[in-house]
């Protein structure tokens, strides 16, 4: 298959470049690597992930982007001083503790479940963090 060896990369809207730029570097660290007009290309160890100049907005109803880590504690302690909100649940089948919930189930390569937060970025965007489980 043609896409199966490929390298997988996530795109990003941003209604106001700069205004993300500010967002992903002060909040999370992140700094582009390249950058052309109206976009900002972001290297992390296992992908890309770019932000794009556009008039359109992201809908934020479903996980547009996640960040796999190994301690989702550490990582939120050191997000929220940088003062990351992160989105509270209480539905069923999803509720927070903290910010932090617990799901159940996962691809069997990668554990039984799951660990997981979201935030929003500047531009609406929601981000997840995960850890793999068991």
């Amino acid at each position: 298959m043609a896409l199966e060896g490929s390298k997988v990369a996530t795109r990003l809207p941003a209604q106001d470049l700069e205004r993300a730029r500010a967002f992903y570097s002060q909040k999370l660290g992140l700094d582009p690597v390249e950058e052309r007009e109206g976009g900002l290309l972001y290297r992390c160890r296992s992908g890309d992930f770019a932000l794009f100049a556009t008039v359109g907005a992201p809908s934020g109803d479903h996980t547009q982007m996640a960040f796999e880590v190994e301690d989702i504690e550490a990582t939120v302690d050191e997000l929220r001083r940088r003062e990351v909100v992160f989105e509270e649940y209480d539905m069923p089948g999803l509720t927070t503790v903290d910010g932090i919930t617990e799901v159940p189930g996962n691809y069997p390569s990668k554990g039984s479940g799951e660990r997981a937060v979201w935030f929003r970025d500047s531009e609406g965007n929601l981000i997840g963090i995960g850890q793999p489980v068991g």
